[in-house]
């Protein structure tokens, strides 16, 4: 409790505090992780199912998975903690989240300054032309454009280079920091992982949270191993004291 007393005072001091979330963010909405124990890649090859190479080589099963992706997320909404964010926000208490997760819920919980590093399954783009798609154009088997391109999730699959507007915001973000917590991220994907190590570096105040110890929390100034949902609650409740 001590220590939650004092994330919520760096809070209340801070002028510019980032949150930084993956998918341990989203496991609460009944949305699986990837890299835990039961992590969807421990059952699945992302590079068969989820790279560049996939959608050019393996292109049914491609889309079959992403279909599965879409149904699952469309069935899913965001969870008290992607509220608690949006609630931040808005209080001036965060001023900004920068995401590794492609799920576009931090944006339907009504948070306004999110930055989506691997990009978002909330759209679908042609492959060719760039036109824009709605989310269920693979749950309405359209799988071509009108100009004879593929269309695809507008996300970062394996084998892509991260977005340089999207990274280099998040970099912005960095420099502004003072306080960057980490919520539900192994730090295991680059270039993603290397946001809260620059923020530390610039000065900000590191915070990790995650069920499973990660490897940079030798590096952050606070580090809980707990559930996020109930990390969130009780910070919550002592930002309101």
């Amino acid at each position: 409790m001590a220590l939650i007393s004092e994330i919520a005072d760096l809070l209340q001091q801070s002028e510019h505090a980032v949150v930084f979330t993956g998918a341990g963010m989203s496991t609460a909405s009944g949305i699986p992780d990837y890299r835990s124990k039961t992590g969807l890649w421990r059952k699945k090859d992302p590079s068969k199912l989820a790279s560049i190479e996939a959608m050019e080589t393996n292109r049914d099963e491609f889309i079959q998975f992403y279909k599965e992706r879409l149904q699952l997320y469309k069935s899913k909404s965001p969870n008290e903690g992607h509220y608690l964010l949006a609630k931040w926000e808005k209080e001036g208490k965060i001023q900004s989240i920068i995401t590794q997760n492609i799920d576009g819920f931090h944006l339907l919980a009504g948070s306004k300054n999110v930055i989506e590093l691997h990009g978002t399954l909330q759209t679908f783009h042609c492959h060719n032309c760039g036109q824009r798609f709605l989310n269920d154009v693979y749950l309405k088997n359209q799988y071509y454009c009108g100009c004879g391109g593929f269309i695809r999730p507008s996300i970062t699959l394996f084998g892509e280079l991260l977005s340089e507007d999207a990274f280099r915001d998040a970099e912005l973000e960095c420099e502004k920091a003072d306080v960057m917590i980490v919520l539900g991220s192994s730090l295991t994907v680059r270039p993603a992982n290397e946001i809260p190590f620059l923020a530390k570096r610039m000065g900000a105040v590191l915070v990790i949270v995650n069920q499973e110890q990660t490897d940079f929390d030798e590096w952050a100034d606070f580090v809980f191993h707990n559930d996020i949902i109930q990390f969130l609650n009780e910070l919550n409740n002592r930002l309101n004291r």
